[in-house]
């Protein structure tokens, strides 16, 4: 205990702003926070580390609030008598509201009551939307938004009951083609989406396609972005942007010894050389876009129609958000060439706040510098836009599958634009589990769920909105976040973390009502430690489960048979994270922790691998169980005086058998499909392993050109044309 803090009253504080003092892990061990992690995490909320101020702080806002409201009331929208509730001031009671539709038109009403707290009534069958409530009375007036949200998200006709609908998931950078440019982009997007569309998948899964850094090309995690609202500009094809083949200064460049030279050693890279990529597109895109500003950019403003408009509509449509984001970019390039390092937080003073003289000063001086960046963001959203229609031409039934990742990097533009909405001094993470038993601090942002609830919570329907854009399904990564996060003060150990609570029925609402509203079914990823209660809330809002065959085991370990998976769930052999069926297999993620010293000690490693030698048994017995396998495999596949044993023949049997759950939706990596053993991501790792920089060892040619991708789709379809029959 502090010495002079009274832990009862820091208690009761922490869980007054939703920080919660004990915390279960995966691996069923409780721990309650010390007195320094709760003073931390409050003095991360913006409170002062004094429990009596704070919570004095915390009565006086919620005083100040006119009739007890915040920003935003979320309401049911089928509720037969949607009310909300009021705190008035003493004395006249007569209150009138009126509430202006976000179509147009208002409806309008009033009442009278004699006890306090007490209830306005509004009429049922309001729309669904954003709307304004205005209030009036009692000498007082406020105006909020009134949200009227469905309980449940939108399921496509391939995610009905009974459905038994299939998918392919890639890492888009991953992808090598004879045209890209040493990382995949959206041209290849939309061609692979016409491949798996023309063989029956109903989705094509892809990496969030978060801004990352533009002016440091080597952070380089999709799930730590800048930006969760804007698109990564090396997802460009410079060769699909409009002029590209006129444009003689794009021609000039390509063609000199440098550009050749840099352009071969991207896209021959045995890893992908994200420095080098950068290198050759920049330039290009710099070049098109001078064409662009003279050739296509009139005095009067019109421009090139794309994305639902001219550039000017994209600029006025996204407004300050869009605007903001290009500051950032010039000031972070500005700044990087000048030495200041990568960070925001060491520029000088005036330019840490976006809405300070000098920003808006500097903002003026470079507006061409802000309209490139402009232009790359309006480029990537028509490219997308362009590989969404392709893909459902191509006959994908759902459409792509995007991620949006939990956070983003606290050295970024999301966090520099919206300061007060992120907590500096902490970041998100895990605690233990089997994977991590130290836990996992993942260096993110935590958003401050007291400032986006006094926000109305526009950040989060922002981020929603711009993720479900030309989307089929969205992945809610660690979809846990919409109920709580795991916050670790900066500067302690990640088993020094709390649970932070979050607004969850009102975070889901605005889920469900952005999904109708986009006709875009959602996936939660619900892997690691969930709440008791989460999953089932979840299946009542109509959101598929994520689940990996990896961990879909009984008490004694044994796989889950296919009946028994949910089927309101997305099914997969692995993630990002895991070992591929051929890496799982033979180990290349205990060989990698080995090699880069991960593990603590000689009997941990023994562990591991005693512990995958009986999941090896443990899967083949669930193969043979389900008539996949017969038992006379098992000396193939586990010799007794040799190494385990992985073919095509044991791949199969696996996608048959996840193919065969119940799960409305199954989903194939194309890593397994292209037979790689390596894994995209190893948690735990940063530069020892080669995280996000993976190329396929087949082009993009050889995969839809190729017979295994119709041989493992008809695999697969019949699997579940089978399940779907039981």
């Amino acid at each position: 205990m502090t010495v002079g803090i009274d832990r009862a009253a820091l208690l009761d504080l922490a869980r007054l702003v939703g920080v919660e003092p004990l915390a279960t892990d995966a691996l069923g061990h409780t721990r309650e926070a010390s007195d320094e992690t709760l003073l931390a995490l409050i003095e991360a909320f913006g409170l002062p580390p004094d429990p009596a101020r704070a919570a004095a702080e915390i009565a006086e806002r919620e005083r100040s609030l006119p009739f007890g409201l915040r920003t935003a009331q979320i309401i049911d929208a089928d509720d037969p008598q949607p009310i909300v509730k009021l705190q008035p001031s003493a004395g006249n009671r007569e209150l009138a509201w009126t509430c202006r539709l976000e179509t147009g038109g208002e409806t309008s009403g009033g009442v009278t009551k004699t006890q306090s707290p007490f209830s306005l009534p509004l009429p049922a069958g309001l729309p669904l939307g954003y709307h304004r409530l205005a209030i009036a009375g009692a000498g007082s007036a406020a105006e909020i938004d009134l949200i009227v949200a469905p309980a449940r998200c939108h399921l496509p006709p391939a995610l009905q009951p009974g459905a038994r609908s299939w998918g392919l998931t890639c890492q888009l950078y991953g992808l090598r083609s004879a045209h890209n440019w040493g990382i995949g982009d959206l041209s290849d997007l939309a061609e692979l989406a016409r491949a798996a569309g023309g063989c029956g998948a109903a989705v094509l899964g892809i990496n969030p396609l978060h801004a990352r850094f533009a002016a440091e090309p080597l952070h380089v995690s999709p799930y730590s972005p800048s930006s969760r609202t804007r698109l990564d500009y090396l997802s460009i094809d410079p060769a699909a942007v409009p002029g590209f083949a006129e444009n003689a200064a794009a021609r000039d460049l390509m063609s000199s010894d440098r550009f050749g030279a840099t352009r071969w050693a991207a896209r021959t890279a045995a890893l992908i050389d994200y420095g080098a990529v950068a290198a050759c597109k920049r330039p290009v895109l710099e070049a098109l876009f001078v064409r662009f500003q003279q050739n296509d950019l009139g005095a009067n403003g019109a421009a090139l129609t794309a994305f639902g408009g001219s550039f000017r509509e994209f600029q006025k449509r996204s407004g300050r958000a869009l605007a903001d984001f290009a500051v950032f970019e010039a000031l972070h390039e500005h700044h990087c060439r000048a030495g200041f390092g990568f960070s925001w937080r060491g520029w000088p003073a005036a330019l840490r706040n976006p809405r300070s003289v000098q920003v808006a000063e500097f903002a003026a001086a470079h507006r061409g510098r802000l309209e490139f960046f402009e232009f790359l963001q309006w480029e990537a959203e028509r490219q997308l836009a362009a590989a969404a229609a392709s893909a459902r031409a191509g006959g994908l039934a759902v459409g792509l599958y995007r991620d949006l990742a939990v956070g983003a990097d606290p050295n970024g533009a999301e966090a520099w634009a919206d300061q007060e909405l992120v907590a500096p001094s902490a970041s998100i993470g895990a605690p233990p589990d089997a994977l991590s038993r130290a836990g996992q601090d993942w260096g993110l942002a935590p958003v401050n769920p007291l400032v986006l609830r006094r926000q109305g919570f526009a950040p989060f329907i922002a981020c929603l909105r711009a993720n479900m854009r030309h989307a089929g399904i969205l992945r809610i990564d660690h979809v846990m976040s919409l109920a709580r996060l795991y916050w670790i003060p900066n500067g302690m150990k990640a088993t020094e973390g709390c649970y932070v609570g979050y607004p969850f029925a009102d975070l889901l609402r605005l889920v469900a009502l952005e999904s109708t509203r986009h006709r875009c079914a959602v996936i939660g990823e619900d892997l690691g430690t969930v709440p008791d209660g989460f999953r089932e809330t979840m299946q009542a809002a109509k959101m598929l489960s994520y689940r990996v065959m990896a961990f879909e085991r009984r008490a004694d370990g044994a796989f889950v048979p296919p009946a028994e998976y949910p089927a309101l769930a997305a099914a997969s052999a692995a993630t990002h994270d895991l070992a591929t069926l051929e890496g799982f297999w033979l180990g290349r993620d205990i060989a990698w922790r080995r090699k880069l010293v991960l593990y603590p000690d000689p009997a941990a490693e023994a562990a591991d691998i005693d512990s995958r030698r009986r999941d090896r048994r443990l899967l083949l017995d669930a193969l043979i169980g389900e008539g996949l396998l017969t038992p006379d495999c098992i000396g193939r596949f586990l010799p007794e005086d040799g190494p385990a044993h992985y073919s095509p023949e044991l791949g199969d049997a696996i996608l048959r058998f996840l193919a065969g759950s119940r799960a409305r939706l199954m989903l194939l990596q194309l890593e397994d499909l292209a037979g790689e053993s390596e894994q995209a991501n190893l948690p735990g790792t940063t530069d020892g392993h080669p995280n996000w920089r993976r190329r396929l060892g087949r082009t993009l040619d050889e995969i839809a050109g190729g017979t295994e991708l119709p041989r493992v789709s008809a695999l697969i379809a019949e699997a579940r044309r089978r399940s779907a029959a039981r």
